[in-house]
């Protein structure tokens, strides 16, 4: 199977398994992908999920061969995105790039990570990349548009000049420059950065998960907003996690419990 799920405790892996292909990523790939996300943001079991490519390599993006098949007049490789904002998201050409998950992601990165392929990197929390690894918006070079949340997320995370950098030039972005301008947050040795993934998650789901939820939904949500509406969203959001779980949390540090920073007892 083309898209695999690995589960290990509250964690799960999603692995884009086409290496023949560099995991470029056409319709079938791409209802696979989504399909493994929706089951995962479902599941209360699940707590953090790991997305990577097999054979040494992210994504390649979207599977060009299967593009080139298309008629000229071709529909849409994705449906629209609806004006009334209380109607579901729809999946993106690439998959689960228009979902707007409760549950953190982090992408384990080898290789390229590239078109189609970076902005799926740009879907998740965080990334990790492998030293050898790579990005770039490599679609530059056949007239194909970032249409999977690349020219809405890169300015986010780097800032409109950088990402105009990127976007204008196509150019390649090895590890140690992503890392460098916070494209990603972690950088590994080569063949590493799912293991270094998967142990992030792992500690990641070792925490309350209503509080782990409501601050990083607080932080998508404050994006745009002026400090005052922010703030109320970041109070809105967050309010009852304080009842929910911080007053346990709160007896179990009084009972001796993480004390001095120790994040290994809690």
């Amino acid at each position: 199977m083309a898209v695999r799920v690995e589960k290990r405790d509250a964690v799960w892996t999603v692995v884009i398994d086409r290496p023949e292909a560099r995991n470029a990523i056409d319709p079938e790939h791409a209802s696979a992908l989504y399909e493994a996300f929706d089951a995962f943001d479902r599941d209360p079991a699940a707590a953090v999920a790991v997305l990577t490519g097999a054979g040494g390599a992210f994504c390649a993006g979207y599977d060009l061969k299967h593009a080139a098949t298309l008629p000229a007049q071709a529909p849409p490789l994705a449906r629209d995105i609806p004006d009334d904002a209380a109607q579901p998201m729809p999946p993106g050409p690439m998959g689960p790039t228009r979902m707007l998950l409760s549950k953190p992601v982090i992408a384990a990165i080898e290789g390229p990570a590239v078109a189609g392929g970076m902005e799926l990197a740009l879907w998740a929390d965080l990334r990790v990349m492998a030293e050898s690894a790579y990005m770039g918006v490599y679609c530059r070079r056949w007239g194909v548009p970032l249409i999977d949340g690349g020219t809405v997320r890169l300015p986010r995370l780097i800032g409109r000049g950088r990402a105009l950098d990127f976007i204008l030039t196509g150019r390649k972005i090895e590890a140690d420059e992503c890392h460098r301008i916070g494209l990603c947050e972690r950088i590994t040795r080569h063949s590493q950065a799912r293991t270094v993934a998967e142990a992030l998650a792992l500690d990641i789901a070792r925490f309350p998960q209503a509080c782990v939820r409501a601050d990083r939904q607080s932080v998508y949500r404050a994006e745009g907003l002026d400090i005052r509406a922010a703030l109320q969203s970041e109070w809105s959001t967050s309010r009852d996690i304080v009842a929910a779980e911080g007053i346990a949390g709160a007896a179990r540090f009084a009972a001796g419990k993480g004390r001095g920073g120790d994040f290994d007892a809690i």
